[in-house]
């Protein structure tokens, strides 16, 4: 595709959290992209042309992501970061309600200065016969065998935007992560630990005797389920707005299987984190994509999000994809809201 514009995608801003930026115009993000609406195998979809003007800081440096298709691990993503309050809104893609945090190139973004008034645009505003048609028709994929709707977003080719395996002894991650401010040398620290007894868990698993388990060869946090059989279900019919809190680990242990499934939703170390906290609900959750596949599964129970509640990375080496966790409603509980005085 003839390039547009100013923009460049070999350009390198060097973006920390907190920087400012402009999403570039129409014209210049479509001068970065190729057929398939792409840079680098990442898609700009319909859903961030809402940002484009728009001024925001940075949130997170997308350096490394965790891989939710494959499970290799982290992977390394090139040249792009996440911005404050811009997530994926589902609705040119049948209205999946993940929610994810979307990835902007740097290409995709210019720096600005604090107070420094808006420029006019001195490119071209595209046709609206390019921009949004280039993007809608690559949100599908080929149907399925069965010929079922298939989507394509940043999720689903996040194996192909971020091709690169990082070990976990690949130093320079660590320093990319305190050098860009998303996460400080104590967290860093913290997490490197953490990553250190996970492998030897796995290790352990491997090639040590089962007495010389620590913990059974858990992964750090300690996830194991209980249940035999059909795992347990509660429907409370919780709405956006109530007020609730996550019951205790010991409590949601009972309703997991031995794969820390309850009627096909993972429990994760992650989540753990948040036992015992209060938290109010946000959406109900009955569909979302399907990363592996592309697509649309439909929840038999539907799930809950939590105002404020996502991943933060913490037990996963610091990974910036900030994922809103799905929670089932047996392992909530809710709490009396008590009127402000």
């Amino acid at each position: 595709m003839t390039r547009l514009g100013t923009a460049d995608p070999a350009e390198v801003l060097h973006l920390k959290v907190g920087d400012l930026v402009e999403v570039r115009s129409e014209a210049e993000i479509l001068a970065t992209l190729d057929e398939k609406g792409e840079l680098d195998s990442l898609p700009f979809m319909p859903e961030m042309l809402q940002f484009v003007g728009q001024r925001l800081t940075v949130h997170k440096v997308a350096h490394k992501l965790c891989d939710t298709i494959s499970r290799t691990g982290l992977r390394k993503m090139e040249r792009a970061v996440h911005l404050t309050g811009t997530r994926c809104d589902g609705s040119a893609h049948g209205g999946c309600q993940t929610a994810c945090t979307l990835y902007w190139k740097e290409a995709w973004l210019k720096r600005v200065e604090p107070g420094t008034p808006p420029t006019t645009p001195t490119t071209p505003t595209p046709r609206p016969d390019r921009m949004l048609p280039l993007l809608e028709v690559n949100t599908r994929k080929e149907p399925g065998p069965e010929g079922e709707e298939r989507f394509s977003c940043q999720s689903t080719e996040l194996l192909r935007a971020a091709p690169t395996c990082v070990p976990f002894t690949d130093m320079k991650q660590y320093v990319v992560d305190v050098r860009s401010g998303n996460a400080g040398v104590v967290a860093t620290l913290r997490g490197m630990l953490v990553g250190a007894f996970n492998r030897y868990q796995k290790l352990s698993r491997r090639f040590l005797p089962r007495w010389l388990w620590i913990k059974g060869g858990l992964r750090w946090g300690f996830v194991r389920g209980f249940a035999e059989g059909a795992t347990p279900t509660e429907v409370l019919d919780l709405q956006p707005g109530e007020l609730v809190r996550i019951k205790p680990k010991a409590e949601i242990l009972r309703t997991l299987n031995k794969d820390q499934l309850n009627r096909g939703m993972g429990f994760e170390e992650e989540m753990a984190r948040f036992c015992g906290q209060t938290a109010r609900v946000v959406a109900r959750v009955d569909q979302c994509i399907d990363e592996p596949t592309g697509r649309m599964l439909q929840m038999k129970n539907p799930c809950i999000v939590l105002d404020g509640i996502v991943c933060s990375g913490v037990y996963n080496l610091n990974c910036p994809r900030e994922f809103v966790p799905f929670w089932r409603e047996i392992w909530l509980e809710r709490v009396e809201d008590l009127p402000v005085s």
